[in-house]
């Protein structure tokens, strides 16, 4: 019998499988997300990523069980969106449209709206009301986008790669923004980025794919207790080996080693601890999946 959909969370997937041709984009996928939290969804390209966040958001079929605040995505997908906003990593826009009227838009037909938190976002950067999308830079279209999406008051917020195109100053503006202006214990976000180390302050959970599988799902206060970089000196190595590091990699001569769920008093004696960045724990779980 399979294992209940939770009805607590905000998403809930239990056995997700979705086929191209031979290949497995979900492969018995099945996971929870809480509300009030910021999840990232962490993947290399053509891990499953993408073909998740359409099931989520009822924009592909799938095989298996799929609760989206309550709703089957599948059967319930107007009612669902709603009280979903998503940015997707290309914000496509028509040429002739201005500013205030894609302002105007999306005021008008969505309920949860709010104009003056967009325009406050628009203030921000360099678009005037009246400049037309055919103007912009890439990253202006970006910009507009963002500002019309963050100002709906959804409960459950899909980011796609959101600051694709955006130099790094925006970037960093959007995620404080994200946290200062948006985020509070009534919604929940989950994103996807390639840029890992522009996210990891603000998560509050992680979830890593490969060849569409959940290979680790851990809240960060977990991942900080379970996983210590230990970097060994070359009299240390056979006694560091033998407690069976998940990933080796050589710095400035010293080989760094890390471990999962291996106690910190007997590492300490081996050499410096480090938390592992996400970045460098991606790799080292990544390694390990394809294994």
């Amino acid at each position: 019998m399979s294992e209940q959909l939770d009805k607590a969370s905000v998403i809930s997937a239990r056995g997700l499988c979705k086929q191209y041709g031979k290949q497995a984009a979900l492969d018995n996928l099945s996971f929870d997300i809480a509300p009030g939290r910021i999840v990232g969804l962490i993947g290399p390209n053509g891990s499953g990523k993408t073909t998740t966040l359409k099931a989520i958001l009822g924009l592909t079929g799938f095989e298996g069980e799929l609760s989206v605040l309550g709703r089957d995505p599948r059967l319930a997908r107007d009612a669902l969106m709603e009280d979903v906003c998503f940015i997707a990593d290309v914000a496509i826009l028509p040429g002739w449209l201005r500013v205030a009227d894609a302002v105007d838009f999306v005021a008008g037909v969505h309920p949860r709206f709010d104009r003056a938190k967009a325009e406050r976002y628009l203030a921000l950067t360099k678009l005037s009301p009246k400049m037309k999308v055919k103007a912009m830079s890439k990253g202006m279209v970006v910009q507009l986008h963002l500002a019309l999406v963050m100002a709906i008051d959804a409960k459950l917020l899909v980011l796609d790669e959101p600051t694709l195109g955006l130099d790094i100053l925006y970037r960093k503006q959007f995620y404080q923004n994200l946290l200062e202006d948006y985020f509070d214990e009534n919604k929940t976000i989950v994103i996807t980025t390639h840029q890992i180390e522009e996210v990891e302050h603000i998560l509050s959970d992680l979830m890593f794919i490969r060849d569409g599988k959940i290979v680790l799902a851990a809240t960060m206060e977990e991942v900080g207790e379970r996983y210590i970089e230990v970097m060994v000196g070359p009299q240390q190595l056979n006694a560091a080996r033998a407690l069976q590091p998940i990933n080796e990699r050589s710095v400035f001569g010293k080989s760094v080693m890390l471990f999962d769920g291996v106690n910190r008093a007997q590492l300490a004696v081996l050499g410096e601890l480090h938390t592992p960045s996400l970045a460098d724990l991606f790799v080292a779980t990544m390694k390990g999946a394809q294994q």
